[in-house]
């Protein structure tokens, strides 16, 4: 049973723990604290801290503990410039250089044989690895022996038709090449309106086939000057010029009837007399055949007189001589004037077998007078 404490009875005064030198006194110095497992609060001592705040831990503002300042303010940290680091810009660029691929497609490089087996030739072009150009590919035309037409060591330029692969190898071809320099020799040519020399290799039942410039050619049968027996044709050299150059469908298409045009175009002059046939009379004037190519003699260029009908001066089948005035070979244009060999207006128109027999003289003095007149305009 438990007595109940008289409230008039003083409290007892409360006991106060001994002074940590006194207890220290009372147990002696030698004796061994005995080997007793401690209590996990015992052991990490989390006992002392129960009902204490975090004001109490950290006492006083004035005992506080202080942090350690830093050895210099944050804004004073040393800042490391790009010079401080281990590389520099020549080792930059040169490893970009390293990695940088080599060859794309369309492009021309240049490059020396290191190797030539049984299906190819590898070709140092400046990559990681070789260029690799397949047998198909070493040319125009068949090639037989790889090792005596591609040496070690031998400089040649190449076309890159594929990128580099997983192995940084590319696939180039020396045919692509020659047949892109063909293409662009060709539209020269054709441009200039050339006449070129080919050799018929073939027939089929539209015309006859050729090579030019390592490229096929085909002259269709309407543009031959023997188109009815074209198969007797293979063999032969005929002169031709262009029709149709389109390298994007590869279409080469030749005319042996358009060269003989050219051929005769390229005799031709500004100022040159010349002499025809009427072959024909329109509304507008006289065509007049001057040798597989034709000229117009316009009515306004007939004579400096009246002319009331063009057949007052020329019928189908008579002879013309004529000053040529204007070539234009692309459209395949001549224009001819009988009026500059007059001596007076009208002239032609009375006097036409006198004329026709003086035109020579008679263009000496007209070019001399339209040189003339174009120095007086310049």
């Amino acid at each position: 049973m438990m007595l109940k404490k008289d409230a008039s009875t003083p409290p007892e005064a409360p006991i106060e723990p001994p002074a940590a030198a006194s207890l220290l006194a009372a147990s002696p110095a030698a004796a061994p604290k005995p080997s007793v497992p401690l209590a996990e609060e015992d052991r990490f001592g989390m006992g002392a801290l129960e009902g204490m705040t975090m004001a109490d831990l950290l006492g006083p503002a004035d005992q506080a503990p202080r942090r350690r300042s830093s050895p210099e303010p944050q804004s004073q940290a040393v800042r490391r410039s790009v010079d401080d680091f281990d590389f520099d810009e020549e080792a930059f660029l040169a490893a970009l250089d390293e990695n940088e691929p080599v060859g794309t497609t369309g492009e021309v490089v240049k490059g020396v044989v290191i190797g030539v087996e049984s299906d190819g030739v590898y070709v140092d072009i400046g990559g990681k690895a070789p260029g690799f150009m397949p047998k198909q590919e070493a040319g125009l035309g068949v090639i037989t022996n790889l090792k005596e037409r591609f040496p070690k060591d031998l400089e040649i330029e190449v076309l890159v038709t594929r990128e580099q692969n997983a192995d940084g190898m590319v696939t180039i071809s020396a045919r692509a090449l020659a047949l892109r320099q063909s293409w662009e020799t060709v539209r020269n040519l054709a441009k200039d309106g050339k006449v070129v020399q080919v050799k018929v290799n073939g027939f089929n039942r539209g015309g006859v086939t050729c090579d030019l410039e390592g490229l096929r050619a085909f002259i269709p049968r309407s543009q031959l000057q023997d188109g009815d027996q074209h198969e007797a044709l293979v063999g032969k050299t005929l002169g031709v010029t262009f029709i149709e150059v389109n390298a994007e469908t590869r279409k080469l298409v030749l005319s042996e009837k358009k060269a003989a045009t050219a051929a005769r175009f390229a005799e031709l002059a500004v100022g040159q007399l010349v002499e025809g046939v009427v072959a024909s009379i329109k509304p507008y004037g006289y065509f007049v055949d001057l040798g597989g190519i034709s000229g117009l003699l316009h009515q306004s260029s007939v004579t400096g007189g009246q002319l009331r009908d063009l057949r007052e001066v020329f019928s189908s089948g008579d002879r013309v001589r004529a000053l040529i005035t204007e070539l234009d070979p692309g459209r395949g244009r001549i224009a001819l004037n009988t009026a500059l060999l007059e001596a007076q207006p009208g002239e032609i128109l009375i006097a036409k077998e006198q004329l026709l027999a003086e035109a020579e003289d008679r263009a000496n003095r007209a070019r001399s007078l339209l040189r003339q007149q174009e120095q007086a305009a310049g």
